[in-house]
């Protein structure tokens, strides 16, 4: 049984491409649910902050309106998972931008993706490899 993801409210600010004190004000307003760990610091699960990051996400602006490097890794959080015996979807909010990638189940099950988990959208030309850090499981 996988454990289920908590994220301080550091890791989640990182996430959510906000300020701690950002996610702080959400939590303390009730927009975004957090409990406390063993050592009382507030932290938030991987499936609640995977709902919110959906929630608020926004189409993103023109991106010819903006000059920009494009980025080829995209931290985020996996949001859905859809899989049967051999294919899965699993689709991944990042910032404000939602990826989805198709591989195997076993990848799926190899990588220890659940809703709520942290993972990483690699994209090189059409491809999108999806990484969790430190190879965790």
């Amino acid at each position: 049984m996988l454990s289920v993801a908590h994220f301080r409210i550091s890791e989640a600010a990182e996430l959510l491409g906000v300020s701690d004190d950002t996610v702080r004000r959400w939590v303390e307003a009730g927009a975004l649910p957090a409990t406390t760990d063993p050592a009382g610091r507030a932290v938030v699960v991987g499936a609640d902050l995977a709902a919110f990051a959906v929630g608020r996400a926004a189409a993103p602006d023109d991106p010819a309106a903006h000059r920009s490097s494009a980025r080829n890794r995209f931290a985020g959080l996996v949001t859905a998972i859809t899989a049967d015996t051999v294919m899965a979807q699993v689709e991944l909010q990042c910032g404000p931008f939602r990826v989805v990638s198709l591989m195997s189940s076993e990848a799926v099950r190899e990588l220890g993706l659940e809703v709520g988990s942290r993972a990483s959208a690699v994209v090189k030309a059409t491809t999108v490899l999806v990484e969790t850090p430190g190879g965790a499981r």
